[in-house]
Parts: C-alpha cells; structure tokens; sequence
C-alpha cells in the first residue's frame, strides 16, 4: 500500500497484522483523495480502513483540523477517537472526541490549541461550528460511519449543515454494514463520482455467526427460556437486544434478582452511566448486557460470542448490526432468535431478506468458545 513507516508502526501497534477485505479495498483509494463509499459486515475493520486512509491525508506539521469523522453516537465517537489516536500516535498525529454531555468550554480550548482530526456527534459538531470554535477551513476529508443512520431522517438536517460548511473540494467517505437504495440515491447530492465498495445483500449474512432460533410460543414464556438457555450454555460473555428500553430495563431487574452479573443500556441514560457500564463490560465485569438498539451499531468487545434478540427487530438492516456484536474480525460467534408463534412470518421475512436460513436451536447445542 506503500503506507509511511510510521504510520505502518502505528497499524502494527495497534494489533493489525494484515488487512481486512475492506481495508485491502478502502485504504488505497482513500489515501489518494478519492471519494469513496465501503460497505461490509460489523466486525470486518471498517473503523480501521478510514482512520488509516484519513491519516494518510493528514500533514502533522500544521496544527489545523484536517479530518472529521462523525458518528451517530458518544460511544461510536469515543470508540473511532481510540482508534485514530493510538494508530496516529507514531506519526505525530492528534485527535479530539466532542460529544453532548461534557465540556464546552474544555472541547473549544483543545480545539483552539490545534488537532489534526475531530471526531463527533452531529449536535455537539454544529454547536461548536456555529461558535466558531471549529475551523473547517483546511479539512481535507469527511467520513461518516454509520452513514445509513447518519444520513436518515433523525440525523438528516445536522448532516446538510455540516457538509455546507465544509470546503466544496472536501474529500467525502461514507462507512456501513448496510447501505439501502435511499442512502445511495442521497449521496448524489454531496459526493463526486465515489468509489463504491458495495455488496449484494446475500453477502451480508456474516458467515462467521451461526444463527438458530428458539420457538418460545407465547411472550411471557420467554424469561423462563433466557434462564434456562444461560443453565444449559457456558458463554464468557452475551449481549442481549430488546426493542424497547421498558423491556429491557424489565429484564435487567428480573435477571439481577436471580444474581446474574447483568446491566442494560438505553439511550436515556446519562453520559457518564453509559461510559460506565460499557468499561464494566468491557473489562468482564458485567458478564450480560441487555440492550436496544441504541447498542447494535459498532460497539467492539473482543469478549462477545454469544447474542441473544430476546426481540426480533422489525428492521433488518437492524439485525445485522446486532447480531454482528459476536463474532468481530475473523472470530466465530453465535445469534439466538427467540420467536414467538406472532413473529414467524417476521422470521421467515428476515430468512428472505438476507437469503439465509436459520435453523432451530438443537436440543444438544453447545458453544465452543
């Protein structure tokens, strides 16, 4: 890829050895100014691929903000921050995270002394704009990971006002595991003749998860079945996705009063709650964590194998997301399914939508981690 040395010691720093399918695609052309749009399952090195192609780009001996990398949430943000800084830490390259929930005034010092890369959320990125705290002048390269959420109706306006302030020649990548028709047709508007890294949607059934699916019949039987999966299964450690944040907050209380080590997020939790149970979680302390989808993009625990849809999603572009938190770059991991007799059709639309099929769980089902 002909990268500099010191870049190179800050890929191999940072644990990658060689790359991924997305990153052998995506690095290259990022590096040399392309536009480009990369699709690829969760767990494939997405976040890898733009920062090591964003760094490319980066001229560490001017103390302006070069690169911006927005993200649909504080976790993803603090997540590619991580990434950035410990691989651009050879090469002299800095970077800082804004977010809701901290510092104004803290993010408008570090940004008035110079960082070469800013990563955020579009709310806490417009602030500071619009203060004109964060000088765009000299950016160099866009990337929005997550961009079919970044760019959906929630998120749709903050995005339209970044890209009019940044320059007209801004290089523009866009990172997902899922890329709809109506997120493609949206780049029209903002991205010169991209690169496009897309896959089928029959390539996007993560091989490296095996799937099942329990048939519980009834709603209120489902508890019982979580409980006696958890007696019959040894797994280090599971997440669990609900689609409402009352069902999973029910769920935690249930579960804890049995003495499981179980937490749950949502997206109603103060900041400084969130980062805490997912340090808890990532350090094994919380050996099952309940989620809604607020957790399904992104989120990379090295000691996840195990995931649980306690819910089926209605989106199914969702369920990818979710069920790739097992399995992340190259491991195996497992998804259980659990369908009531209301939500088979809801199964077999999923089986027809990625064009895989998901057996039912056998009796004698064990996990090999």
């Amino acid at each position: 890829m002909n990268l500099p040395e010191n870049l190179l010691r800050g890929i191999y720093g940072y644990g990658f050895e060689k790359p991924s399918l997305v990153q052998q695609k995506a690095i290259v052309p990022l590096g040399k100014g392309l536009d480009v749009i990369a699709q690829s399952q969760s767990g494939t090195g997405k976040t890898g691929a733009f920062a090591i192609g964003l760094l490319q780009r980066i001229d560490c001996q001017s103390y302006k903000v070069q690169a911006l990398i927005l993200e649909p949430s504080r976790e993803l943000a603090n997540q590619s921050h991580k990434t950035v800084t410990q691989i651009g830490e050879p090469m002299g390259a800095t970077a800082h995270v804004v977010t809701g929930g901290t510092s104004v005034a803290r993010d408008i010092s570090i940004l008035r002394k110079g960082v070469h890369v800013v990563v955020g959320t579009p709310g806490r990125l417009l602030d500071l704009i619009g203060r004109g705290s964060l000088n765009l002048d000299a950016l160099k390269i866009l990337i929005l990971d997550e961009a079919d959420e970044m760019l959906s109706a929630g998120f749709l306006d903050a995005i339209r006002d970044i890209l009019n302030s940044v320059p007209t020649n801004c290089q523009i990548g866009l990172f997902s595991a899922t890329m709809p028709p109506e997120t493609l047709d949206l780049t029209e508007k903002f991205m010169k003749s991209p690169l496009r890294l897309v896959m089928n949607k029959d390539q996007l059934s993560l091989p490296g998860i095996d799937q099942y699916y329990i048939n519980v019949e009834r709603e209120e039987w489902k508890f019982d079945t979580i409980v006696d999966l958890f007696d019959s299964v040894s797994v280090s450690q599971c997440v669990i996705f609900c689609n409402t944040r009352k069902k999973a907050m029910w769920l935690r209380d249930k579960l804890a009063a049995k003495e499981f080590p179980v937490d749950c997020m949502h997206s109603e939790l103060p900041q400084a709650e969130r980062a805490d149970i997912m340090a808890k979680f990532a350090q094994g302390n919380i050996r099952v964590l309940i989620a809604t989808d607020l957790l399904a993009r992104g989120i990379d625990v090295q000691g996840v194998g195990f995931v649980v849809n306690f819910d089926l999603t209605r989106n199914f572009e969702n369920h990818l997301h979710r069920i790739g938190r097992g399995g992340r770059f190259g491991r195996r991991g497992v998804a259980i399914n659990f369908v009531t007799s209301e939500e088979r059709y809801l199964l077999r639309d999923l089986c027809a939508f990625y064009s895989i099929t998901i057996e039912e769980l056998p009796a004698n089902f064990a996990i090999k981690e």
